[in-house]
């Protein structure tokens, strides 16, 4: 080796030697290691990336062994008559493709005219006490001539329907074979959103399935119906897993599993479940009578827009507004009018249409409720009795071809009719009958169906109109309360 090393070599010798000492000293200190590469990044968020005094969960399994043998598989059965479905075909078999439709065939015979055979559907639920009531979704047992309930032992029970509620797809069952089942019970307090979640059911009839996630929001809007508030979870619930339950980490139930978002069929890890403490105050009705009644207010609401708002003055675009008050209704004995902005019922705020509906659903027919409201931008409180929700709330619109008379306003892109004219919509005010998806109309969320009821005239104020929202061909339903 020579004794007079280049000034390049001894820059590269002492390189090598600071490195390695370096190296040396992050394998010798791991958490020295650790901490010192977390203070480099961002002396400030040290104290957060240390760790919390409360843990999640290293796994599930201990949950999932105390609620499981709670969750069953529920079967039912509809009887169907081969005959009604016969198609005018002759040659029609109720067993297309089948080798007894060849037995048959072979014999000359070329449908069976009598026969009935059975649809079977499949989904979960889970009991709620030792003496057999479970809790379903009412879809899962709609028009179900029989029910069967499989435990997670594999043992078969008859389970009867004690009541349904289709409003909020919800159905108590009850198995009368025992009094020992295993059972679960609901949480206390909704669960936030980045909480972890376990739903447990049936998918595709594979019992005892368990999924893991987080519920990823709350207060979701499906446009299922006027109540719809649901909690969304991203641990993956597929066809079967309806009227399953949603646990969290406690093993209380939060919700009851009832839709998923799919384009494809399956799960995309979009799946809604209706809160435990809806499902509570249905439960405890459907055991106590078979039936839901809810509270009846008697208006048509809508959105308050911010172009409604500034029309009327408002501070903010919340509220519900009221498009029309039904006639004999607890909202007309009261004196409320059409352009009223509800904003209270009680103690709960109402920032949209959809708390009203909640609210007063909720609340037992005949209660003495008290609302507060805006009229001409003044603040009104009014005192009333809630009537009892009718059988049949929701109003239909077909609006088919014929030769009813229908006005065509191009600059808004609205084609209307006379509301008379059109089955289901009443009497008063003017019908859509086609919105230009391009036009102004569109762009403000106006929807064929709709009935306009009034247009603002005064000309120092922006353009807006009263609309009476109807059902039509597709799954949207009114704001009914």
């Amino acid at each position: 080796m020579r004794e007079d090393l280049s000034k390049r070599e001894r820059r590269i010798i002492l390189f090598a030697t600071v490195s390695g000492l370096a190296i040396a000293a992050l394998v010798a200190e791991p958490s020295l290691r650790s901490a010192r590469f977390v203070d480099f990044i961002s002396p400030a968020h040290s104290a957060a990336a240390a760790p919390s005094d409360v843990q999640g969960p290293s796994g599930f399994a201990d949950i999932v062994e105390k609620v499981k043998p709670a969750v069953v598989s529920v079967r039912v059965k509809m009887a169907e008559s081969a005959q009604a479905q016969r198609h005018e075909d002759e040659d029609w078999s109720p067993l297309p493709g089948l080798p007894l439709e060849r037995f048959f065939r072979r014999f000359g015979i070329p449908h069976v005219p009598h026969f009935r055979y059975s649809i079977t559907g499949q989904g979960s639920g889970f009991f709620i006490s030792a003496d057999g009531y479970a809790v379903t979704n009412y879809h899962v047992v709609d028009k179900a001539k029989t029910v069967e309930v499989v435990t997670d032992d594999g043992s078969i029970h008859t389970a009867k329907v004690i009541g349904t509620d289709p409003q909020t797809d919800v159905a108590l069952i009850k198995v009368d074979s025992r009094s020992d089942f295993p059972y679960v019970v609901f949480a206390d307090k909704a669960p936030r959103v980045g909480d972890w979640v376990l739903a447990v059911g049936n998918p595709f009839g594979l019992g005892g399935t368990v999924t893991a996630g987080i519920v990823s929001a709350s207060g979701r809007n499906i446009d299922k119906d006027p109540y719809d508030d649901f909690i969304q979870i991203d641990a993956p619930i597929n066809k079967g897993n309806s009227g399953g339950p949603t646990f969290d980490i406690e093993g209380k139930v939060i919700g009851v599993n009832t839709a998923i978002y799919s384009p494809s069929g399956g799960s995309v890890g979009i799946g809604f479940a209706i809160p435990a403490d809806t499902v509570k105050n249905v439960i405890d009705q459907l055991k106590e009578k078979g039936f839901v009644t809810r509270g009846w207010l008697g208006v048509q609401i809508q959105p308050v827009t911010s172009e409604i708002a500034d029309s009327l003055g408002l501070k903010k675009a919340e509220g519900a507004l009221v498009a029309d008050v039904q006639s004999d209704s607890p909202a007309a004995k009261a004196g409320l009018k059409s352009g009223d902005v509800i904003t209270a019922i009680d103690s709960t705020q109402i920032r949209k249409p959809r708390d009203l509906s909640k609210a007063v659903g909720a609340t037992a027919p005949n209660t003495s409720v008290t609302l507060k409201f805006l009229r001409n931008g003044t603040e009104q409180t009014q005192s009333l009795t809630l009537g009892e929700m009718p059988k049949t709330h929701e109003a239909r619109a077909e609006a088919e071809e014929s030769d009813t008379p229908k006005a065509e306003l191009s600059q808004l892109g609205l084609t209307l009719a006379p509301a008379e004219t059109v089955a289901g919509s009443g009497k008063e005010g003017l019908v859509v009958t086609d919105v230009d998806p391009a036009s102004p109309a569109a762009e403000r969320g106006i929807q064929i169906g709709d009935v306009i009821l009034d247009v603002a005239t005064n000309p120092c104020q922006p353009q807006w109109m009263y609309v009476r929202r109807f059902t039509m061909h597709t799954r949207r339903t009114s704001n009914l309360c």
